[in-house]
């Protein structure tokens, strides 16, 4: 697995705790937005590059490292012995990959990887283990993140089995398109494929038959929403299910 690239960042590198306290990092990410300075301190962050096609996790692997995108997408795929892959989980700024490292999970289960790259932070499982452990916010977030994208899998897995290719890809351009902040989004119908459990053909099929109706433009390897709106009445109920189980994770109550 290729190495984490991890970068220096001035605003980042404090010299001190207590110069941590006076000058706390103002998050994008979702999660480490939630918690309080002290305790990203004892995460240990570091800062890397999370360039399009990192390695995250292997199946069979350790997880060595709990990673925070920033900005950038990543995305989580189920192999099978002819390698047939799927997606089953998508990850934004919304997000912790890795997080079933602190549920348990030794070795991974599934490949996760950048589809889109950006940069992010990064802690020592050991680490995060250890905030874990103190069941204080931490680990609150973080099952609230787990439990949320268990919902997104079990969308992703019924959405297969229920809706037609141009409601799925419809679904998945527009959870892409949160996530990137962006209407243009880099893709070819190959990985588009990858991503949805069917084959090229199928996916240009869908493509052309969204372009028909004015709500994407396609060209090769760029996909841009024209018509967003529309493109929401043409997805599955699957969008809307996963998008608001994301917006609004922190928000459930724990009694």
């Amino acid at each position: 697995m290729p190495r984490l690239e991890y970068v220096a960042y001035a605003t980042y590198l404090l010299e001190s705790s207590q110069e941590w306290y006076m000058n706390p990092i103002v998050f994008k990410n979702k999660l480490l937005g939630a918690l309080d300075p002290e305790i990203t301190a004892r995460l240990q962050l570091r800062p890397l590059k999370l360039p399009i096609g990192q390695e995250i996790e292997n199946p069979g692997h350790p997880i060595d490292n709990l990673i925070f995108i920033e900005e950038g997408i990543g995305s989580m795929t189920t192999t099978f012995d002819d390698s047939f892959q799927v997606e089953v989980g998508l990850f934004g700024y919304e997000s912790i990959m890795g997080g079933s490292a602190l549920i348990g999970t030794k070795l991974s289960l599934n490949k996760v990887y950048m589809q889109m790259g950006g940069h992010g932070f990064s802690c020592r499982t050991e680490s995060a283990v250890a905030e874990f452990s103190r069941f204080g916010l931490f680990h609150d977030v973080v099952l609230r993140y787990q439990q949320a994208l268990l919902i997104q899998a079990c969308q992703s897995v019924g959405c297969i089995a229920h809706h037609v290719v141009a409601q799925r890809l419809s679904r998945w351009l527009l959870l892409c398109a949160d996530r990137s902040e962006s209407s243009v989004l880099q893709l070819t119908h190959e990985y588009l494929g990858d991503m949805l459990g069917t084959n090229r053909s199928t996916v240009s099929s869908a493509a052309a038959r969204l372009q028909s109706e004015h709500l994407i433009e396609y060209s090769r390897g760029k996909v841009t929403i024209t018509d967003r709106r529309g493109l929401e009445a043409r997805s599955c109920e699957c969008y809307r299910v996963v998008r608001d189980h994301l917006n609004n994770y922190l928000e459930v109550q724990q009694n």
